[in-house]
């Protein structure tokens, strides 16, 4: 088995290798939508596609035997214990559109836990990395930073980001339950990605972070990133983050957004 720091080192270079070719590929009158998934405002691009198809090689000529949980490319097995869960594009509206707050998701899991993961930002530049235990950075032009998230932010004064699914029907429950947030916080931040959302929670940006309906290969690196800098993430009452819910927050705004969260039924739609 490979130590978690090895794991680490080949899903950052996959993940900067997959934003230069995301960048560098793009059409400037925007990517082709071949399809579209859960509605006609859940696209796939051909990017999208390409992206993942490009961290798949890569890894699996470096680790044949390992397992695969990718967005567009669905479950592959393996033997070796480790599994990786892609996002090649995570906000692939806001690459289509050219909005600058997409990222390339990578995260090793051993034995079902994220062990290393790697969230790539070609358009802001920047690197978010994270091992189990060995704390989450930041790099950039400019240098090399620790990630801590905020705590201990009263509601009152806590920037909390969000993002809404993909539905009429979700959305509209979406919109009811922020109804009862917004009035209770300093303001309300939507991107457009979760692992974005995620990586600014974990860099100070914003203080908090709940969605509804985000999946395994959107939250695997930014989870890892957000706990490795200090922060808790999981869902209502004790439950592991899941699509059901997911919360994100340092210590003493989760409890508190947490509690706010609860009485509203964010789980209905």
């Amino acid at each position: 088995m490979s130590l978690p720091e090895d794991l680490l080192e080949l899903a950052a270079e996959t993940a900067r290798e997959a934003g230069r070719m995301l960048v560098d590929k793009r059409p400037a009158d925007g990517p082709d939508v071949v399809q579209t998934k859960s509605s006609p405002t859940d696209v796939v691009t051909q990017m999208d596609r390409a992206a993942e198809q490009l961290i798949v090689e890569r890894i699996r000529a470096a680790r044949p035997d390992d397992a695969f949980l990718g967005e567009e490319g669905g479950t592959q097995a393996g033997g070796s214990g480790v599994r990786w869960v892609i996002d090649p594009i995570d906000g692939t509206v806001n690459y289509l559109y050219d909005l600058p707050d997409w990222a390339v998701s990578i995260a090793a899991e051993v034995d079902g836990a994220a062990v290393a993961g790697a969230v790539e930002m070609p358009r802001r530049g920047e690197s978010y990395t994270a091992v189990r235990g060995g704390g989450a950075l930041l790099r950039t032009s400019s240098g090399t930073r620790e990630l801590r998230v905020n705590s201990g932010v009263p509601l009152d004064r806590a920037l909390v980001a969000t993002g809404f699914g993909y539905s009429a029907e979700r959305r509209a429950g979406q919109a009811r339950v922020l109804t009862g947030v917004l009035p209770s916080v300093r303001d309300i931040r939507r991107g457009g990605s979760c692992c974005v959302d995620l990586c600014s929670l974990a860099a100070g940006r914003v203080d908090a972070y709940y969605e509804r309906g985000v999946q395994a290969w959107d939250v695997a690196a930014g989870a890892l990133i957000v706990q490795e800098a200090g922060g808790r993430v999981g869902g209502l009452h004790g439950a592991p983050a899941s699509p059901e819910l997911t919360i994100a927050a340092g210590a003493g705004t989760f409890e508190a957004l947490h509690a706010l969260l609860a009485p509203l039924d964010p789980l209905t739609d």
